[in-house]
């Protein structure tokens, strides 16, 4: 109960108007009460008030009843300090009691409450709590005493009540005023503390003192003051609305206000524990959680000190049932406090789970409402009672039964139909797992759902996935290393082990034998009851004597000739139950051997002798084969033995059950491997965080797969996201650069046999990546560095034995380290070519090239510098080497000698003098020893006589004939020219590659050298002006910056021209060795019939491509052969080369290439994958960085977003994710795309179509270009001929995000599509239009829309033309009009179009020798349909201007050479 005074004031005006009569009438009833002494003190023998605290406080002024205390005297403000002055006296003097008398002081404080200083209020809060606490430090002598008089009583009962009514009092009003400054200061704008919000912020630790009075007073047994000891309800409601008031506090849960908090607990624990509040306590706690969030700790931790420290567990139920009784309607209502409730429920869960138990069911029904926060936090209490108390292998039935209904509920909402409560509950599950919670038998199944939770469509849930899956591998049960291939041989084993003790046991385990007597005794009934049917039978049959009857069976039993023999038969009929046949034979066998010993007792027949015989032929036929065995007892020895073996068969069934276990773990965890390895490159970083945590945990426990992983984020180092760079760093510092190990020769052989296993392997990309971390490690100063590197070059030299791979990886490494410090590889470089380049160079073409690889990370540092470049002299041990190895190797066939030569021509260009030299001598050595060579093959042949014909000899696939060489070998012409097709293509390969870098050497090398000369020279030319020059150079400063501004100008373009001039004539020329080349490149592409080796041809056709580098005439004047390799090669890797190559060009040469754009998009419907990969790759590459103009091609990159390969879908996807950054460029394509997508002859389905269109439309957002759009698409109604570009264009106007603007459009562009509405296929789609858009329309659109359907589904029942047009309004008809001028335009005539990639022969079909090159054309229009939009727009509905739309083929501007070397 809260108590709030309204109006003071008028309580005081009130007194002092009728002061007279009041006060006689207070006179009159404190006369009444006894006399006061002359001290002030009252006479308690003769007190006979009571003290009744009021409802309201200003209800202690007004007339009381009889004997019902009253105050006399509201003190004005002015007069308050007095009278606290004497209040203060009258407490050093008196005691506590004195409050009796200057009760009326006090009061009058609260009466003026707003109006006296804030002095006043905290010198009565003082006082007041000095009365408490000597009370509290009186009474106990009082309580104690068993003589003491009832008045005396009843004055330390007032005493109490009255200073508790008034500390009480005065402490909520303190504590509002204190919350209503904190809003004022926090709201304010000056940060100036005024005097009172500074002496507020004292009320903290006066508050603390308050409670901690009110606690010690109300923790003695103050009950007996009262009568029959029933403290009044009026007087715990007091304290506890103040603690209430107190709680209301926003700031309450802070740490700073801890203690408060903490006197508040322990104050209300008092009131429940002693004075009976526990029903109020309950009810409290679930009204404030409604309003006030911040209180659901404070209250848990407030539940679980009452329920502990003070005994009252009862408080636990009644909360938890209040709780349980919310019904799902009303949590669902705003303002419930479903919030506080859910988080009061986590934090007393945690706090005291096992004393949740027995009200658990009361939540659970909470699992089945339709609060989602009420679900998280049940199952949040569940996992905590899981964790915490059902846990371990010490349960009882009982509780294991609860474990698994817990676990049972758990799993059901890892499918809750809401997102939070799956993440939540995947959070309960790893915390039950890292606390080893989970009982083995669950793991397998949490584990698969863990799984498949990773496809969830919440971000959170994903990542809870994955922070469980972590957690599984971080405390499974089974094995540090999980790999199912390396438990698969274990497993096996095993299970043959097993099989073999079960085996063992089956024959050591007795077959169970039945007894005969046993036997005996089950069919005697049945037997009696035959034979004496039998014999009566008999008995007939010798009086009657019947003939044939009997025949069949007469022959049945039959006797045999040994007596012994029929007892055996009549004791196996007996087995058989054929007890008939049995009776007869025995009767029968007793007249064919009446001497037998067996069957003497049937000479009287009779059924008890019959009986007796049957007996002693079936218990006898084997009582000597079971009866001694299963008379004797089992002896110690036997038991023993099968007792061993029953322990080791289970023994071994558990381990084989262990490792299934263990393997279907690995399993689960493999396959998770996979889902998250393709997280890697999510867009949500928390993600892509988890997943890197996880490949790191994955490669921890040596889980199979785990280093594709690993490998797959290594990219991320490149990563624009700080914080995926940093999780990446941090995870193979983890993994790679903190290794163990006791000395630091063990750490660093450690450190590198995981990078070395690592790098096995490992893609070009990935290397590169891998250089940036570990170049780190070299440049951080680690302890470890020198060591690791001495490591290196053991390993790379041979001084420790080691793998070709690790080998490998060791110099690569060591070219890492180069990166941080060149002297690594520079101070050793004679090592590196005596091991790698040496004698045995042939051997390891990838060890050599690797070793180019590491000596190539010198240059870095040079072309860094500023410095003249460091270059080695010709004569150089590395480059005599080089040139052996390549020239060498060129004669032999081995498949890794192109890589090498590649990086070694490259190194070449880098470090030599003079390299164009070097290389030239290599070429003429390279083309004499392919010469030699066939010189030496061919005398072979003339001593065999073995010497084939010309043309024979050009057809092998091995062999070719070269009828154009170079000129400059002469000398060799006399030899038959049949040469070597894969050592031909090699030196083909050699000359691309020097051609290649022979231009990059004269625009990166040779032109950064005349830049650096020209600096020096006008570096040095300043120098020798002096300061004469300066003074010059101040009078006219800015004639001057522009004079030399042009001189830098000028001399950048004349050194870029004569870079340019030497590529056009000199590298070309006839007396340079590389135009020699030339024409055998151009007949081995031309002529693939004649050259048909794969090798040759692919060699051939990069050379080529790269000799076309040099050029702009050298590009034009091949690229038509170029294209109709493109087109027609029969070679997939050929086609992908030239793709690549012809990219490269036009970046290079553009607007000689641009002309044939439309060649290079047809490779987009390339038969083979690879191809459409590649041409889609490059074809992004060169659109996003604006070297080709986007046109309507893009339709054949939009085809490849159906791909059946997902790779090649995925590319075309991020194709238009990239494009659609540029601002319209899609919305520009969209009409050109649908026009030639649905193309009749196309033959594209609808299905593929939707999907492509969806996927295009999805990044149309503006409502211009939707409104625009549908205009567009409506006008092409009018132009479309057949019925299913009718249908394409329906789907894609349904398709578009349609807006108002746009569907009034849609209704001015009625005529368009008006007549085709009678065919399904374009009905369907607009009246999905009007479906979307009536979904949370207004009412006044949604009548539109409505009237619009009406319209649509009246045409398509009813034709057009039975369809009356409705009324229209005058705005309708004005809307109209002006639309019907737009479309009175007449559209222009379709011009006819050559049509692309149509009706071509196939690649096989074709003839090589008889190749028909594609005619250029700078534009090839495809014959279909032309819209008249296309050409006619208004302007005003274009969202691009006219000059920004490319229609028609525009020359591409040529950077200058130096500008595209320094980007």
């Amino acid at each position: 109960m809260c108590y709030k005074f309204e109006n003071p004031t008028a309580a005081t005006h009130c007194l002092s108007t009728d002061g007279t009569k009041r006060q006689k009438e207070v006179d009159t009833l404190w006369s009444s009460t006894g006399d006061i002494a002359a001290d002030g003190k009252a006479t308690t023998n003769k007190m006979s008030w009571d003290f009744f605290l009021p409802v309201c406080v200003g209800d202690l002024v007004k007339t009381g009843g009889i004997n019902q205390y009253v105050v006399q005297d509201v003190v004005s403000p002015k007069q308050l300090p007095s009278y606290l002055n004497r209040f203060k006296a009258a407490l050093r003097s008196q005691g506590p009691l004195c409050i009796l008398e200057h009760f009326d002081t006090a009061y009058s404080v609260l009466q003026h409450t707003h109006s006296v200083d804030l002095s006043v209020k905290e010198d009565t809060l003082e006082l007041l709590v000095q009365v408490v606490n000597s009370l509290a430090t009186s009474l106990p002598v009082l309580l104690l005493s068993t003589s003491v008089s009832a008045a005396e009583r009843k004055e330390k009962l007032n005493a109490v009540k009255m200073s508790v009514f008034l500390l009480c009092k005065i402490t909520e009003y303190l504590e509002s005023d204190s919350y209503r400054q904190s809003i004022i200061t926090t709201s304010g704008k000056s940060g100036k503390k005024t005097k009172t919000g500074e002496r507020l912020l004292q009320w903290d630790s006066e508050r603390d003192s308050v409670l901690q009075a009110l606690v010690q007073l109300l923790q003695l047994d103050i009950r007996s003051l009262w009568n029959l000891s029933l403290v009044e309800e009026e007087f715990i409601s007091c304290v506890t609305c103040c603690c209430y008031k107190l709680l209301e506090n926003p700031t309450i849960s802070h740490v700073k206000s801890k203690p408060t908090r903490d006197g508040i607990i322990h104050l209300l624990g008092v009131l429940i524990k002693k004075y009976n509040h526990l029903l109020g306590a309950s009810v409290k706690v679930i009204q404030l959680l409604q309003h006030f969030e911040q209180l659901s700790s404070v209250f848990a931790q407030a539940v679980c000190v009452w329920s502990t420290e003070y005994g009252m567990r009862a408080i636990i139920g009644e909360v938890i049932r209040e709780i349980g009784q919310k019904s799902s309607e009303e949590l669902a209502r705003e303002g419930s406090g479903v919030k506080a409730f859910s988080a009061f429920l986590s934090e007393l869960g945690a706090l005291l789970p096992e004393l949740l138990i027995p009200n658990i069911s009361v939540l659970i029904t909470h699992l089945e409402g339709e609060s989602h926060t009420m679900r998280v936090a049940v199952c949040e209490v569940l996992g905590e009672i899981l964790v915490r108390v059902l846990c371990g292998d010490k349960l009882d039935e009982s509780g294991k039964a609860d474990r698994d209904r817990f676990f049972d509920t758990l799993q059901e909402h890892l499918h809750d139909t809401h997102s939070h409560v799956r993440a939540r509950v995947l959070q309960v599950y790893t915390r039950i797992v890292n606390s080893k919670a989970l009982p083995l038998c669950r793991y397998s199944e949490v584990m698969s759902l863990a799984v498949g939770r990773l496809m969830d469509k919440s971000i959170n849930a994903v990542k809870s996935a994955i922070q469980l899956l972590a957690a599984f591998i971080a405390h499974n049960p089974y094995s540090c290393k999980l790999s199912s291939a390396d438990l698969k041989k274990p497993l096996e084993k095993e299970m043959a082990k097993l099989k073999e003790i079960k085996d063992k046991l089956m024959e050591k385990t007795p077959v169970p034998v039945i007894k005969a007597s046993e036997l005996w005794a089950a069919m005697e009934p049945e037997l009696h009851v035959t034979v004496l049917s039998e014999l009566d039978q008999f008995g007939d049959a010798e009086r009657k004597k019947p003939q044939g009857d009997n025949d069949d069976d007469d022959d049945d039993e039959n006797v045999v000739d040994d007596d012994r023999a029929t007892a055996v038969m009549i004791a196996q009929y007996l087995r058989v139950n054929k007890y008939r046949k049995a009776v007869r034979l025995c009767v029968k066998a007793h007249s064919c051997f009446p001497k037998s010993e067996m069957f003497a007792a049937l000479s009287t027949l009779t059924p008890e002798t019959l009986m007796n015989t049957l007996a002693l032929l079936f218990k006898g036929s084997d009582k000597d084969s079971f009866e001694p065995s299963h008379s004797l007892p089992s002896t110690p020895q036997k038991e023993g033995d099968q007792e061993a073996g029953d322990a080791e068969l289970k023994k071994q069934e558990m381990l084989v059950q262990y490792l299934r276990d263990t393997e279907t773990f690995a399993l689960q965890v493999e396959r998770a491997i996979s889902v998250i390895n393709s997280m890697l490159y999510w867009k949500t970083t928390s993600v892509v965080q988890e997943a890197v945590q996880f490949c790191v945990a994955v490669c921890e426990f040596s889980v199979a797969n785990s280093l594709s992983g690993v490998r797959k984020m290594l990219p991320l180092v490149w990563s624009t996201d700080a914080a995926i760079k940093d999780a990446v760093v941090q995870a193979y510092r983890r993994l790679y650069l903190n290794p163990q190990g006791e000395t630091t020769r063990m750490k660093a052989q450690t450190l590198v046999d995981s990078l070395s296993e690592l790098m096995v392997d490992a893609s070009l990309g990935t290397i590169q990546c891998l250089e940036e971390i570990v170049q780190e490690f070299f440049g951080s100063g680690s302890s470890l560095e020198s060591t690791v590197v001495q490591v290196l070059w053991e390993r790379f030299t041979g001084k420790t034995e080691t793998s070709a791979l690790c080998r490998r990886a060791a110099v690569l490494l060591l070219g890492m380290a180069t990166r941080a410090e060149r002297e690594v590889v520079l101070s050793n470089l004679d090592t590196l070519c005596s091991v790698a380049l040496g004698e045995k160079v042939t051997e390891d073409f990838l060890l050599a090239r690797d070793t180019i690889i590491t000596i190539c990370n010198i240059t870095d540092h040079i072309r860094q510098s500023r410095g003249a470049p460091f270059r080695l002299p010709q004569e150089h041990q590395l480059f005599t080497c080089l040139t052996h190895a390549i020239a060498e190797g060129a004669m032999m066939e081995d498949p890794h000698w192109q890589s090498f030569m590649e990086q070694a021509v490259r190194l070449i260009y880098f470090l030599a003098e003079c390299p164009d030299q070097l290389c030239s001598r290599l070429l003429q050595r390279t083309t004499r020893l392919l010469l030699d060579q066939v010189a030496e093959g061919q005398e072979v042949n003339k001593d065999g006589n073995e010497i084939q014909d010309d043309e024979e000899s050009g057809e092998q696939g091995e062999y070719c004939h070269v009828l154009s060489l170079p000129c400059f070998l002469r000398p060799y012409h006399v030899f038959s020219r049949a040469v070597n097709c894969v050592c031909l293509a090699q030196l083909l390969a050699l000359c691309g590659s020097v051609a290649f870098w022979q231009v990059s050497h004269l625009e990166r090398s040779v032109s950064s050298e005349l830049r650096r000369r020209r600096g020096e020279t006008e570096e040095r030319e300043e120098k020798e002006k002096g300061p004469s020059s300066k003074v010059k150079q101040t009078a006219n400063d800015s004639a001057m910056e522009e004079d030399l501004g042009l001189v830098g100008a000028s001399a950048e373009d004349t050194e870029a021209e004569l870079i340019r001039k030497i590529c056009e004539t000199e590298l070309l020329a006839e007396e340079n060795l590389l135009c020699a080349f030339l024409p055998l490149l151009v007949k081995v592409c031309s002529s693939p019939g004649r050259y048909s080796h794969p090798q040759l041809t692919t060699a051939a056709c990069l050379a080529l491509s790269q000799y076309m580098m040099i050029s702009p005439s050298i590009c034009e004047e091949h690229s038509r052969l170029m294209f109709t390799v493109l087109e027609r090669s029969a070679l997939p890797v050929v086609r992908a080369n030239a793709i690549i190559a012809l990219g490269d060009l036009t970046v290079r040469f553009p607007n000689i290439l641009e002309p044939w754009t439309q060649n290079l998009y047809a490779r987009l419907s390339d038969e083979v994958p690879s191809v459409r990969q590649t041409a889609v790759t490059v074809l992004t590459q060169l659109v996003l960085k604006d070297v080709l103009k986007v046109k309507g091609q893009v339709s054949e990159v939009a085809v490849l977003l159906i791909d059946p390969e997902p790779h090649i879908a995925s590319l075309a996807l991020n194709f238009f994710n990239e494009l659609a950054s540029k601002d319209n460029a899609i919305y520009n394509l969209l009409p050109d795309i649908i026009s030639r997508l649905s193309d009749p002859e196309r033959c594209m389905s609808s299905e593929d179509f939707n999907t492509i269109m969806k996927q295009l439309f999805s990044y149309i957002t503006k409502e211009r270009q939707t409104e625009s759009l549908v205009e567009k698409l409506c006008h092409r109604f009018r132009t479309a001929r057949t019925e299913r570009q009718w249908c394409d264009l329906a789907i894609s106007l349904s398709l578009l995000s349609m807006c108002e603007r746009g569907f009034k459009r849609l209704q001015e562009c009625w005529e368009c599509y008006s007549d085709k509405l009678t065919e399904p296929g374009v009905y369907q789609p607009l009246l999905a239009i009007t479906a979307k858009l009536r979904r949370g329309a207004k009412l006044q659109f949604k009548s539109q829309v409505d009237e619009f359907e009406k319209r649509l589904t009246a045409v398509h029942t009813r034709g057009l033309e039975n369809v009356e047009s409705p009324d229209i309004g005058e705005e309708d008809q004005k809307e109209e009009a002006s639309s019907d001028k737009t479309l009175m335009r007449k559209p222009l005539p379709a011009k006819a179009r050559s049509k692309r990639g149509k009706s071509k022969q196939s690649v096989c079909s074709r003839e090589d020798d008889s190749f028909v090159t594609p005619r250029k054309t700078r534009k090839s229009k495809k014959p279909a349909i032309t819209f008249s939009s296309d050409e006619e727009e208004d302007e005003e509905d274009a969202v691009l201007t006219e000059s920004e739309t490319p229609k028609v083929t525009t020359p591409i501007s040529r950077t200058s050479r130096r500008s595209r070397l320094r980007n």
